[in-house]
């Protein structure tokens, strides 16, 4: 049998059983190969040409097994109303669903921050996150400032994203377009330190456009080694990214 000749797409989707594996085609890559997109809770099987996309899908067939315990092996989604405390850059917050307008009352005098009016009898997923977006918006904006203070460079616009397959985007200034960055609002849920590498990594995108040598030495400027922030989102971003 020639498998060159099965008819498969890059972006098209395998069904294994219930077990999801998209196909795709990156030109970059030199061999078949098979990972799992922990935040679209897939299979991804990859080809370096769409001629060998039938190849992909045999190996992701072969590795059936593998695959699910894989994807059996990732965080369910958490609504943040189940996380109680719930840690918002670290600092644990109280969840006290009193029924009145929703407040986050700051830490003082050893007593965690709070977030009041959070629901009525029971807390509000809806509203935890409403909370929990405002306080990562302020504090990205916040440290995009000083990041970008320190490179001698203008805060572009920050605002946040919902995306479940990356922590943020930078656009450069060019002709008829403003300079901008996003970010997950997610990383409001890792430590501060982690999550102000995302904002770093991003800022130092406005002046180094790809991941070379001057492009790391730019983000070790402004928060040192980046490595034990990079090796934290390894390990905990699926659990992040399970929340919504």
């Amino acid at each position: 049998m020639n498998l060159l000749k099965t008819p498969y797409r890059h972006g098209e989707r395998l069904d294994l059983g219930g077990l999801s594996v998209r196909l795709a085609v990156n030109p970059r890559a030199r061999r078949v190969s098979l990972r799992i997109d922990r935040a679209r809770r897939e299979a991804v099987a990859t080809a370096p040409t769409p001629r060998r996309l039938a190849e992909a899908a045999a190996f992701a067939r072969e590795r059936r097994a593998w695959i699910g315990a894989r994807l059996a092996a990732l965080p369910a989604d958490r609504a943040l109303a189940a996380a109680e405390p719930l840690a918002v850059f670290g600092a644990p917050w109280r969840l006290i669903p009193d029924g009145r307008r929703p407040r986050l009352i700051a830490a003082e005098d050893g007593a965690p921050p709070c977030l009041t009016g959070c629901g009525a009898g029971a807390v509000d997923g809806q509203l935890v996150a409403r909370a929990v977006k405002a306080q990562a918006l302020a504090v990205f904006r916040a440290r995009a400032e000083i990041h970008c203070r320190t490179l001698n460079i203008g805060a572009p616009p920050v605002s946040i994203m919902d995306a479940r397959t990356r922590w943020g985007s930078c656009t450069a200034a060019g002709p008829g377009r403003a300079a901008s960055i996003r970010l997950s609002w997610r990383l409001a849920l890792a430590p501060f330190a982690v999550a102000d590498y995302v904002v770093a990594h991003e800022c130092a995108h406005l002046i180094e456009a790809n991941h070379g040598p001057r492009f790391w030495a730019v983000v070790r400027r402004l928060v040192g080694d980046e490595r034990p922030h990079r090796a934290w989102l390894r390990e905990h971003g699926a659990r992040l990214h399970a929340y919504r």
